[in-house]
């Protein structure tokens, strides 16, 4: 039995002329000879009836409070009710469908409400449901407890649940479907001649995901990549391709055309504000070891580290930068604020290695006048930090500068 999972998000199913493009890849891959099994997100985004954050301001309004497992037992409802329509609407076309909850196509996690880590999957029953059914319908984003409650796996979690279910059921290929065509060099909003990309390496798209890029979650790639299985991200709205997410030996079947880069592509993650504390009088290890467990107490998540003999510089999101600044000053240290910054980061599994990648990064923001904050790297990634009010020019600049747009 040949499995394709494909996992539809929120845009795909808002609609009827979204949820009719739906269908016709439904009947072009059972045409192909593949059993299907379909994940689906809640139907729109936020202000549409059935989208989670519509069903989350139900309970918002005044001081209205829901317990974390009530509310996601709440959020798992706009999966369900994607699902059921989208079965009617295969019913109506005479393609066998069935839906299965996250709980029933074998999701087991753990008891984090809100953000549930998968522990095993056991899809018994979806490889049961597949012997029957042409199309098998699984509510994304959720799973189930020891305890028999519905839990939710975080923002993006439809990805993860299509990743998942696929290693699971060794599918040949994982199809994300959503409202672009595949993994573009750069936010097309931004930089006009953002090009869509043909192939990338897990690594190289699990960077860009992690600094910015929102088109498939890094908890998906990272399932993908430990379990290697290819993932194809698509338009709902066009037939084609889109781009392949594989191991670089993944690409043996489309060598054709394809040449050798340094970059891949341009993300960007706005809205951080940037901490400098410089050791006055204590010795560096305790300057150290005081702010960041300070920080992981008051549950600050941080970023973009640089440590010194003198000090320490990160980066926290604008939102908990009063909240940081306060708790330093209660150590008595004194902590110089910059909000309103911008990580850009560069990203190529070609970087490694090679001079004068730096170089051109460092021109391309001089030729602007953007001031480089910080900066840090990897093994695919150069990171520099910006005043946001220069991040738009920052990001056209890097992106013509390493030429993407061709």
């Amino acid at each position: 039995m040949r499995i394709l999972v494909q996992k539809f998000g929120g845009t795909s199913l808002s609609t009827k002329e979204a949820r009719d493009h739906v269908i016709s890849h439904v009947r072009r891959e059972l045409d192909n000879g593949f059993r299907l099994v379909v994940v689906v997100s809640a139907m729109g985004r936020k202000g549409d009836p059935y989208a989670t954050d519509t069903l989350l301001d139900l309970v918002a309004e005044g001081d209205g409070y829901l317990p974390p497992r009530e509310q996601d037992l709440l959020m798992a409802c706009g999966e369900i009710i994607s699902a059921a329509k989208l079965c009617s609407l295969l019913t109506e076309r005479n393609i066998s469908s069935v839906v299965l909850t996250g709980a029933q196509a074998g999701f087991r996690t753990d008891s984090q409400y809100g953000n549930a880590r998968i522990l095993d999957i056991v899809p018994t029953r979806v490889l049961e449901e597949l012997q029957q059914k042409d199309v098998v319908i699984v509510t994304g984003f959720q799973g189930q407890n020891q305890g028999g409650d519905f839990t939710t796996l975080g923002r993006g979690g439809s990805d993860t649940s299509a990743t998942a279910l696929g290693a699971a059921l060794h599918a040949e290929m994982v199809d994300i479907y959503t409202d672009v065509n595949g993994i573009l060099t750069a936010d097309p909003r931004i930089v006009e001649d953002a090009k869509p990309l043909e192939y990338v390496s897990y690594a190289e798209i699990c960077n860009m995901a992690h600094q910015g890029a929102k088109v498939i979650h890094p908890r998906a790639v990272e399932i993908a990549m430990q379990s290697g299985i290819p993932v194809r991200v698509r338009s709902t709205f066009s037939q084609g391709e889109g781009t392949l997410v594989a191991n670089p030996e993944g690409f043996k079947d489309v060598q054709i055309g394809i040449v050798d880069r340094y970059v891949t592509g341009i993300a960007y993650v706005a809205n951080v504000t940037q901490i400098r504390v410089e050791s006055a009088g204590k010795g560096p290890d305790n300057l150290q070891l005081q702010v960041f467990k300070t920080m992981a107490e008051n549950d600050i998540s941080v970023d973009f580290i640089n440590v010194t003999p003198t000090g320490v510089v990160y980066t926290v999101f604008d939102k908990d930068s009063a909240k940081a600044e306060a708790v330093l000053k209660s150590l008595e240290l004194s902590p110089q604020i910059c909000t309103g910054c911008a990580k850009v980061s560069v990203i190529g599994g070609g970087i490694n290695g090679v001079p004068g990648i730096m170089a051109k990064i460092v021109e391309a923001l001089t030729e602007h006048g953007i001031q480089i904050l910080q900066s840090a790297d990897s093994n695919t990634t150069i990171w520099v930090l910006v005043h946001k009010d220069d991040m738009v020019q920052a990001l056209r600049a890097l992106h013509a500068k390493f030429e993407l747009g061709r």
